[in-house]
């Protein structure tokens, strides 16, 4: 699935979660990727959390009302009146992410009025010194807690999906983080959807084979094209997608 991040109603693409470079306009790649007839799409704004914002409703509702296929969105949810508002704009999923994890009885109360298999809570890992660490406020605050303890509290609290990016690879196109993956999914019992590293079909491969991971979400693959990283909305034929991933 595609995951396209949006910063001030514009398209925008990130290298280890830092210098977003434009990308186009949200309802023209919208369009192609009805055409093209990807599974879901995922928008995240990535900086209305970081900067106290609410989530852009005049612009989810655009969205919601051009896609076919099933939309999720994170960013700046910060209560169920957000969660509903979001819902009630043909937005079928929430992506929490700072505040699930500051307050995991959001989640908790979000899955017991709108259902858990709308609620995806999401974690970015990075590396440090210590090993795996979770970082909330799109990447700037660390938590001093592992991926694995993370994703169990918010499992328990009602999320029916874990959207895990890797940091450390976002934007990087040289594969995604397979421990991390497998960290994660030997800890929970709902779906992973891995992201963070994508570049190619074999890197969707081995997030599902030897990660474990339910799922994949890519940007910059799906974005880019070429060694210049031309834009072009594109995704994998579906004989390239069968043959990594079966």
């Amino acid at each position: 699935m595609p995951c396209l991040l949006l910063l001030n109603g514009s398209l925008v693409k990130t290298v280890r979660f830092k210098d977003p470079a434009y990308i186009g306009d949200p309802i023209n790649a919208i369009r192609i990727y009805n055409e093209l007839e990807v599974d879901e799409l995922v928008f995240l704004d990535i900086m209305a959390t970081p900067e106290g914002r609410r989530p852009p409703f005049e612009i989810l509702e655009e969205i919601a009302s051009e896609c076919f296929m099933p939309v999720a969105y994170g960013g700046g949810i910060r209560t169920i009146e957000d969660i509903r508002t979001i819902f009630r704009l043909g937005v079928e999923k929430v992506v929490l992410n700072t505040q699930a994890i500051l307050d995991p009885e959001l989640v908790r109360a979000a899955a017991a009025r709108f259902g858990n298999q709308s609620i995806v809570a999401s974690i970015d890992a990075r590396r440090t010194k210590e090993g795996l660490e979770v970082f909330t406020h799109g990447g700037r605050q660390a938590t001093g807690r592992r991926p694995a303890e993370v994703a169990m509290a918010l499992a328990q609290a009602g999320a029916g999906e874990i959207f895990l990016n890797s940091i450390d690879r976002d934007g990087t196109m040289t594969g995604y983080d397979v421990d991390l993956i497998r960290s994660v999914v030997g800890s929970v019992s709902v779906p992973v959807i891995a992201c963070g590293g994508a570049g190619t079909v074999e890197h969707l491969g081995q997030a599902v084979k030897e990660g474990g991971a339910a799922a994949v979400a890519a940007g910059s693959m799906v974005v880019y094209f070429g060694r210049n990283r031309a834009v072009l909305i594109n995704v994998p034929e579906k004989e390239e997608l069968d043959a990594a991933l079966s």
